[in-house]
């Protein structure tokens, strides 16, 4: 294949053709098998006694078209777009807060317009917004916005085709992505990005980091530029985010594997191939570059694929990737403080097969009290989903995976096999809901499930909270740890909702009973909960509007009540975009949400498409999050 037909490909059809997927997953055999149990109504799975303990989420279809009606919810639900425009509820309004390629700083003004330069490319808005988070910052409102990746086909010169042609092409894709740290403030026109703010910041694929943990001066991530191995260049293909309790950001390393490539031998081993690294690169970095030209730099993607932590706060603050949190491909990060003190991480590794973690810290913390080495210093957990709607966390140590220690922080897919974790429907976000002990977790969608194994042989049969094969619309799990504390070793799960399409089917694939014809949506993707213990959920889906996907159009974002399990449409998105991200001014009067990959030409309406993080409130002014 060659390298336009790459670029053309999305990243998940990317990994297919670099790491072929099995055709089932585990988590949807122990669904089916409860069902066998228990029994669906109306297509979604009911836990007994365990359904009231976690509220209503499986409900009648009564109460799914009292659900339609808005009760509950502070706005009237809106239809389905199928437009290149954004819709929000009446009563609402919505701007562009800041759009890929926009000033930074004074001396990028003009920059798009005239076709970002190399010079002028870390100075600029980074392209495809993803995760973010809003800081306070001595009173000042400051945003971390991921960018997760690039379309070279708009950043570079048509005559290249969308493939680099040179080191300069490749440092100017280096420089779109990456991190953006931007200080935001109201004005007469509501929120702007203030441009020169002494805390504005670009992290790129070339900004220095450091590792810390387990693996910081390990062999395994020792290259020829760092022979200590405890220096890193970059944080790439930045996904999902979390926020740490002591307010720092933590920035989400997905498809790393997409920017290795090799000019000659390929190195081999399951260590490789269960990453799916090796062969070409996407953006064609080996050919410029030989930090990520395999047959010279085996090592270097042995660095990259983890949790990074940056401060906003501090723009000469060196950012620290956190090796004891695992190598995957991260989604995101949510961190929640335990009620015995120590810190968990929640964390999703997004592709077809893969796992579903977490990460408690040895030590405890208090408020007040810095991240000192809380995540450098504990242990890595897979999850593993039972029949009987419990489940258990199962610590990846030497002991229970016949690796050591580091082998299990670089090669942890490999340990949460070995293990027997449930493999998963592409666990994306995880949420924790801030007024009760309970977690979700978006299973996207799996065409592969019941179909294939995952890269590393493991089955991925239809079972508990993967309870169809060829899954294309997507679910969502939540489980409640046991004794209320997120850092047990077991916990109870039930599905809050199934997605799926009610016009077309009239079984499994039509969804759970809150899916109806006024709410319906496919691959939900982001997750965030809103202070009041609302659910954000937002799709990155099937936009065609066509055959099993008709009557959902364009991708979404939904609110859902975890106490009724009742879900409303609040936002849609252009066509061909997916919504990414979500964040709320410090007073909760304005939510901020990421538009990635939008088609047409949104949102100036001439030109390219362009990411861009938009901005909403009530024109009422009263709060919204």
């Amino acid at each position: 294949m060659t390298d336009k037909t790459l670029i053309d490909l999305s990243w998940d059809d990317f990994d297919e053709h670099r790491d072929p997927r099995p055709d089932s997953n585990e988590f949807d055999a122990v669904v089916e098998r409860a069902v066998s149990r228990r029994g669906f109504l109306g297509g979604a799975l009911a836990f007994g006694s365990g359904a009231a303990v976690f509220g209503t989420g499986l409900l009648s279809s009564t109460t799914a078209s009292r659900a339609a009606a808005h009760g509950g919810f502070a706005f009237t639900p809106i239809d389905i777009a199928t437009d290149h425009e954004i819709h929000v509820p009446e009563g609402y309004q919505h701007k562009v807060l800041v759009r890929w390629g926009d000033a930074l700083w004074s001396e990028a003004d003009g920059a798009y317009d005239n076709g970002v330069s190399v010079e002028m490319s870390d100075k600029v808005f980074g392209e495809n917004t993803d995760g973010m988070e809003l800081f306070d910052v001595d009173g000042r409102e400051v945003i971390a916005v991921n960018s997760e990746y690039v379309n070279p086909k708009i950043n570079l010169p048509e005559a290249s085709e969308g493939v680099p042609q040179s080191a300069e092409e490749v440092a100017l894709l280096k420089n779109l992505q990456g991190v953006t740290i931007m200080e935001i403030a109201k004005s007469e026109d509501g929120y702007q990005v203030v441009k020169d703010s002494p805390l504005n910041r670009r992290i790129t694929h070339e900004t220095e980091m450091v590792l810390e943990g387990p693996l910081a001066g390990h062999d395994l991530v020792k290259t020829n530029a760092d022979p200590e191995g405890r220096t890193v260049k970059g944080t790439m293909n930045n996904c999902g985010s979390g926020r740490t309790l002591w307010g720092t950001y933590l920035t989400c390393e997905e498809n790393f594997n997409g920017y290795f490539g090799t000019t000659g031998a390929e190195p081999e081993g399951e260590g490789y191939s269960r990453y799916g690294i090796g062969g070409e690169g996407r953006y064609a970095y080996e050919k410029f570059d030989a930090r990520f030209d395999l047959s010279k730099e085996p090592n270097e993607p042995h660095r990259h694929g983890y949790v990074t932590e940056i401060d906003p706060a501090n723009p000469d603050s060196t950012p620290v990737k956190r090796t004891a949190l695992g190598r995957i491909k991260h989604e995101n990060a949510a961190m929640v403080h335990a009620s015995d003190g120590r810190v968990v991480v929640y964390m999703g590794d997004d592709e077809r097969g893969e796992f579903l973690y977490k990460y408690v810290s040895n030590g405890t913390w208090a408020e007040g009290q810095d991240g000192g080495d809380l995540l450098n210093d504990g242990t890595l957990y897979a999850a593993k989903f039972n029949d009987d709607m419990t489940g258990e966390w199962l610590a990846l140590t030497p002991e229970t995976t016949g690796m050591d220690a580091a082998e299990i922080l670089v090669f942890t897919r490999m340990a949460a096999s070995a293990v027997g974790a449930t493999t998963m429907d592409r666990p994306e976000w995880v949420a924790v809901n801030p007024l009760k002990a309970e977690a979700y977790v978006a299973l996207t969608n799996n065409r592969n499930r019941g179909v294939k194994p995952n890269a590393g042989g493991d089955e991925t049969p239809v079972n508990g909270p993967n309870p169809r094969e060829t899954n294309n619309f997507g679910q969502i799990a939540r489980w409640r740890p046991e004794g209320d504390n997120h850092a047990a070793d077991g916990f109870a799960w039930d599905l809050y909702v199934m997605a799926g399409n009610p016009t077309v089917y009239d079984n499994a694939y039509g969804g759970s009973d809150n899916i109806n014809e006024g709410n319906m949506f496919n691959s939900p993707d982001g997750m965030v909960f809103s202070s009041d213990g609302m659910l954000w959920i937002q799709t990155d889906g099937d936009d065609d509007n066509e055959g099993e996907f008709a009557g959902m159009g364009n991708n979404q974002m939904l609110v859902g009540n975890p106490e009724t399990g009742e879900i409303a449409r609040f936002m849609t998105v252009p066509n061909g975009a997916e919504v990414t991200g979500l964040c709320w001014s410090l007073d909760k009067t304005v939510a901020f949400v990421g538009v990635q990959h939008p088609g047409g030409q949104w949102p100036d309406n001439a030109g390219k498409p362009r990411s861009s993080v938009v901005a909403v409130w009530r024109e009422d002014g009263a709060t919204i999050g």
